[in-house]
């Protein structure tokens, strides 16, 4: 039991540092750590990733929102069609067998990567000038693959949601990211209480890994301000491209 909360405070830790150092959402360093060293199986890390992410998006919320990072409007607009989808994207993850979910979570590791790389170009593109009921109907869009993504996979919904807005939308990165967190903070409850039902979260190791998150946030926020960032991402990026290939070729059980 000691070994297991050392275990899950250090990937915590971990995926909260890397969190901070590159802006990317945890649950993409804690779902392959969780796999490979605490031996549970993909569904579960699924889940307990979510549920950990929940309070850890709220803390990043409230951060945000403290410097006038937040479109708390947008972020109930995104919430209404995230709620419901979260719910279905964990309980299609629930669903597959193992070597399956493995399979889709490597593809999605590699996507991530990708959207990593070119997050410095993101605000450099073209911006539709989008308002009005075509802003809102945008942003339901949006909700929904967020919210499906998150369900599914166990993370937030920043590396589908904050490119969308900031690429789509025209919204600044900063205030992407702390409407991207608000929202995700109930769409989040509702996928991380699908899993919970479903018996897809190890609540002996929240503590552990909230705790870790949290603080491997704050050192690795600092820390980025220290450190060129484009070395940062690409070497994190690697290693995101080299675990997805690993997942991608998760056999197939033989009959």
């Amino acid at each position: 039991m000691k070994n297991q909360f050392i275990h899950s405070l250090w990937i915590g830790l971990t995926a909260g540092c890397f969190g901070g150092l590159v802006g990317l959402g945890g649950g993409v360093v804690m779902i392959p750590l969780m796999v490979a060293i605490l031996k549970i199986t993909q569904h579960k890390a699924h889940g307990t990733s979510l549920f950990a992410l929940v309070f850890t998006g709220i803390t990043g919320a409230i951060t945000y929102g403290m410097k006038g990072s937040v479109d708390v409007l947008a972020s109930l607009i995104l919430a209404v069609t995230a709620i419901f989808t979260a719910r279905a994207g964990a309980r299609f993850a629930h669903s597959l067998p193992e070597w399956k979910l493995k399979r889709f979570f490597g593809g999605f590791l590699i996507f991530a990567a990708l959207i990593l790389l070119t997050k410095p170009y993101l605000a450099n593109l073209y911006h539709f000038e989008i308002a009005g009921i075509a802003k809102i109907f945008t942003l339901l869009i949006i909700g929904i693959f967020a919210g499906f993504l998150a369900g599914m996979m166990g993370i937030g919904g920043g590396t589908v949601m904050v490119p969308a807005l900031v690429i789509i939308l025209n919204y600044g990165q900063h205030i992407a990211q702390g409407t991207s967190l608000l929202c995700m903070v109930p769409a989040g409850a509702v996928g991380a209480y699908t899993h919970l039902k479903l018996g897809n979260v190890i609540k002996t190791l929240l503590p552990s890994l909230i705790t870790g998150i949290i603080g491997g946030t704050y050192i690795g926020s600092n820390i980025a301000h220290a450190l060129p960032a484009s070395y940062l991402r690409v070497i994190f990026a690697l290693i995101i491209i080299w675990t997805g290939i690993r997942f991608l070729r998760t056999p197939k059980p033989v009959k």
